[in-house]
C-alpha cells in the first residue's frame, strides 16, 4: 500500500524547487497531490480538418509542415510563423517568443497541432498551437486534464508529476468507502475513479469518477457535521432557562413592532432555550432585516436568568454599534453592557476582564478579543456570533468552551439556499428571518457602462449638495496589481482633486491598521467625510443612515452575493438610497448577472441566482465557513447528489450514531479525519 502521507518532494519529477511550487498549491503530501483535481478538460483526441474547424473553436488537426520556422523580430518580441496542410487545405501556424520552436519543428515532417483557431476571409490560423510529431500523446491525441496552477509551475510539469504519482498508487489504494454503499449506488472504486479523475480514456470516465468522488466528499462532510450535532445532543446537556421571564416582556419595550418573521424566530429560539438541549442554531437574514433585536432578545432573557452573554462580532466599529444599539433598550432594564475590543488602553481592559469573572457585567460586546484566554465568565450562559462566515467552527467552539454548555446563537447577514444551509452548517438548526421591516425602502440599483462615468459623477454630487453621503468601492489597493482597475488610493486622489474637490473625501482598505480603519469610519458616520472611497472592507460595517448612494467599480468582479452584501451598506436611514453598478465586458454572464442585481432586492433569490451563474467554488471559498474547501463538489452542479447524501446521511446517523457498526468501519475514519481538520475532536 503507498504511503499517503510521504512528502510530496519524494514524487520523481518534484525535486527542491518543484516541491515549493506544489506547497504554494496546498500539496504537501502524495495525497495532497493525487487529490488535486483538474478544473476542466480539453478533449484533444479527436482530430478534425482545416475545412471543418470554427473560426474562434480550440481543435485538434493533423498536418504537414509545408515550410521551414519563419521567424519575424519585433522591438520586445519575437513571432513564429510556420505554413501546414492537411488533406483539404492549407493554413499558418503561429507562436510568440518560442525561439526554441525552429530545431523542434522540421518542414515536411508531420504533426498534430491544438489551438484556437483563427479564420479571416479565405486564410486560416492556428494561434500558439501544443504540438506533437504523429505517434506521441504528450500534448495531443487524448483527453488532457487542465489543472489550477500557480506562477512558474507549466501545465505539462504538473501533468507529468501527476502521472508518476498514478504509476505509484493505482491499483494499491485502499478503499475508503464500505462496499454496501459502492453496491447501491452503482459507485466506482477508489483506484478507477483516482486515474479517471486525472486521465480519462473517454469523457465518460471523467463523469463515473467525477460522480464517485463527489459523492463521498460530500457525505464525509454531512455525516461529519450530523455526528457533531448528534453528539450535542446525546451528550450535552444544556441549560434550561426558565419560563418566568419571557421575551415579550422586552419586545413590547421596542421602539418599533417587530415584523412576523422576527416574532416566528424569537418563537424558535425561545423553545429552544427553555428546554434542556443545547440551542445551537443559525439566524440567516437579509442586511437589515432586524437580527441584533433578535440578538438583544435573547441575551435578554440570559441574563434575566441569572447567566452571561457574550457578543461577538467580526469588527471593532461593529462591535460598537451593537454596544450603542444594546445599551438604548437594555440599560433601563438594570442590564449592563461592556465592550472588548483591541483599541482599549490596558487599564481599561484588566477592569472589565475582572469585572466579567466577578459577574458585574451582564453582556460582554466584543471582537475576536473576546476568545483570548484571559477572558473569564463567572456564568456565560449565551453566545452570538455575528457575520458567522467570518468565524469558523472551531471559534465557536473555543467560546462555548467559557461556559457550562452555554446556549449558541449565529447570524448571518450572507443569505445562503436552505439546501446549501444544511451542508454548510449541518450542525446547527436554521431560522430565517424572510421579510424586511415595513419601513424600508427599496434601494435603487443601475447598471451602468464606463462610458455613463460623468452622469454617475454629477449624480453624486446633486445628493451631496442635499447633504447626503456617499461610499465608491473598487477591489484593489495599489496601482499595478492588475492592469486597468483603478486602485481605492488612486481613485480617491482622482476624486479629491478633479472631480469633487469642494468636498472631503477619504479612502479605507484592508491593508490599513484596525484602528485606523476604524477612525476612518466614524468620521465618515459623524459627517466629518462626505465620499468614502473604499475595498470590500467595508462590506460588514456600521449604519451611517445619511449615506444614500453606493457606486460600486469594476462590479462584473465580484460576486452578486457580495454586490448584495455591499449594497446593504446604503439604505439605513429616511432618505431614497441609490446603488450604481459600474461594469465592463458584454458577455451573457455579466448582463444577467448586472440584471439579477437591478431588479431584486431579495437576498435569496440573489444567492440562487449567484451559485447558478457561477458555481460554488466562487460563491464562497468555504474556508470561510468554518469548513475545509471541497476539492470536488460543486455545490450547484451537483445538487442532486448534495440531496442524495443529505438522505443518506441522516439514514446511517439514525441507525448508528457512532458508526460503531463494521460496516461502518471506513466511514468513521474518515469521518473522523474530517472532524479533526475542523477541531472539534472525534467520535
Amino acid at each position: 500500500m503507498p504511503d499517503l502521507k510521504k512528502d510530496v518532494k519524494y514524487v520523481k519529477g518534484v525535486g527542491p524547487n518543484r516541491v515549493i511550487l506544489l506547497n504554494k498549491l496546498g500539496i504537501y503530501t502524495l495525497q495532497d497531490l493525487i487529490t488535486y483535481y483538474p478544473r476542466t478538460y480539453e478533449d484533444r483526441s479527436k482530430p478534425k480538418t482545416l475545412l471543418e474547424c470554427q473560426d474562434g473553436e480550440d481543435c485538434l488537426i493533423e498536418v504537414t509542415a509545408t515550410s521551414k520556422i519563419i521567424e519575424t523580430r519585433f522591438s520586445r518580441k519575437t513571432m513564429q510563423k510556420l505554413m501546414i496542410r492537411d488533406q483539404t487545405t492549407a493554413a499558418e501556424a503561429i507562436w510568440f517568443n518560442q525561439t526554441y520552436l525552429k530545431t523542434k519543428i522540421e518542414m515536411g515532417k508531420k504533426y498534430r497541432m491544438y489551438g484556437k483557431i483563427k479564420r479571416k476571409l479565405n486564410k486560416i490560423q492556428i494561434t500558439s498551437p501544443v504540438f506533437d510529431e504523429i505517434g506521441s500523446t504528450k500534448n495531443t491525441g487524448r483527453i488532457i486534464p487542465i489543472y489550477p496552477l500557480t506562477y512558474n509551475l507549466t501545465q505539462n510539469t504538473l501533468r507529468k508529476i501527476m502521472e508518476n504519482a498514478m504509476i505509484e498508487v493505482y491499483g494499491k489504494l485502499e478503499e475508503t468507502l464500505p462496499e454496501y454503499l459502492l453496491k447501491i449506488y452503482k459507485l466506482q472504486n477508489i483506484n478507477e475513479a483516482i486515474k479517471h479523475i486525472h486521465f480519462p480514456e473517454e469523457l465518460k470516465d471523467f463523469k463515473i469518477a467525477k460522480n464517485r468522488l463527489v459523492f463521498e466528499e460530500l457525505l464525509i462532510t454531512q455525516l461529519a457535521l450530523l455526528s457533531l450535532k448528534n453528539k450535542e445532543m446525546l451528550e450535552t446537556k444544556g441549560i434550561k432557562f426558565n419560563n418566568q421571564h419571557k421575551i415579550q416582556e422586552i419586545t413590547e419595550k421596542f421602539p418599533f413592532k417587530l415584523t412576523n418573521a422576527q416574532t416566528r424566530v424569537l418563537k424558535e429560539i425561545e423553545k429552544d432555550m427553555e428546554s434542556e438541549k443545547v440551542m445551537n442554531r443559525l439566524l440567516q437574514g437579509d442586511v437589515g432585516s432586524g437580527k441584533t433585536a433578535v440578538a438583544m432578545c435573547a441575551a435578554y432573557k440570559a441574563v434575566k436568568n441569572g447567566y452571561q452573554a457574550a457578543i461577538m462580532a467580526p469588527t471593532a466599529i461593529l462591535a460598537t454599534q451593537h454596544k450603542e444599539n444594546f445599551d438604548k433598550t437594555l440599560q433601563e432594564q438594570g442590564i449592563k453592557s461592556e465592550l472588548l475590543i483591541s483599541g482599549i488602553t490596558k487599564k481599561k481592559k484588566e477592569e472589565i476582564l475582572q469585572k466579567l469573572k466577578q459577574g458585574e457585567i451582564d453582556i460582554l460586546i466584543g471582537t475576536h478579543a473576546i476568545i483570548e484566554d484571559n477572558v473569564e465568565f463567572k456564568n456565560l450562559g449565551l453566545v452570538v456570533t455575528d457575520e458567522q462566515h467570518r468565524f469558523g467552527v472551531r471559534q465557536r467552539n473555543k467560546i462555548a468552551k467559557k461556559g457550562q454548555n452555554p446556549d449558541i446563537l449565529v447570524m448571518s447577514a450572507t443569505p445562503i439556499p436552505r439546501t446549501l444551509a444544511l451542508i454548510l452548517y449541518g450542525d446547527l438548526d436554521i431560522s430565517i428571518i424572510d421579510e424586511l421591516p415595513p419601513n424600508r425602502k427599496k434601494i435603487e440599483t443601475y447598471a451602468v457602462t464606463k462610458k455613463m462615468q460623468e452622469r454617475v459623477d454629477n449624480f453624486i454630487k446633486a445628493q451631496l449638495t442635499q447633504g447626503r453621503q456617499a461610499y465608491i468601492v473598487c477591489p484593489l489597493v495599489e496601482e499595478g496589481e492588475e492592469a486597468g482597475l483603478k486602485s481605492v488610493i488612486e481613485l480617491a486622489e482622482k476624486y479629491q482633486t478633479q472631480i469633487l474637490p469642494e468636498y472631503k473625501i477619504a479612502y479605507l482598505h484592508g491593508k490599513m491598521r484596525p484602528k485606523e480603519k476604524d477612525e476612518i469610519m466614524l468620521k465618515f458616520k459623524k459627517h466629518e467625510i462626505d465620499v468614502l472611497i473604499s475595498t470590500t472592507v467595508i462590506e460588514v460595517g456600521v449604519d451611517v443612515p445619511n449615506a444614500n448612494i453606493m457606486v460600486i467599480e469594476d462590479a462584473q468582479r465580484f460576486g452578486l452575493a457580495q454586490l448584495h452584501q455591499l449594497r446593504g451598506r446604503v439604505g439605513r436611514g429616511e432618505y431614497q438610497s441609490y446603488c450604481v453598478l459600474k461594469y465592463e465586458g458584454n458577455s451573457e454572464t455579466i448582463r444577467k448577472r448586472m440584471k439579477v442585481m437591478s431588479d431584486t432586492n431579495d437576498g435569496f433569490i440573489i444567492s440562487e441566482k449567484d451559485l447558478e451563474l457561477r458555481g460554488s467554488g466562487d460563491f464562497f471559498g468555504t474556508m470561510q465557513h468554518g469548513l475545509p474547501e471541497f476539492k470536488i463538489a460543486n455545490l450547484f452542479e451537483d445538487m442532486k447528489i448534495l440531496k442524495q447524501v443529505q438522505q443518506i446521511a441522516k439514514i446511517i446517523i439514525e441507525e448508528d450514531a457512532k458508526l460503531e457498526q463494521k460496516q461502518n468501519e471506513k466511514l468513521k475514519t474518515i469521518v473522523n479525519q474530517k472532524l479533526s481538520l475542523l477541531g472539534t475532536g472525534t467520535l
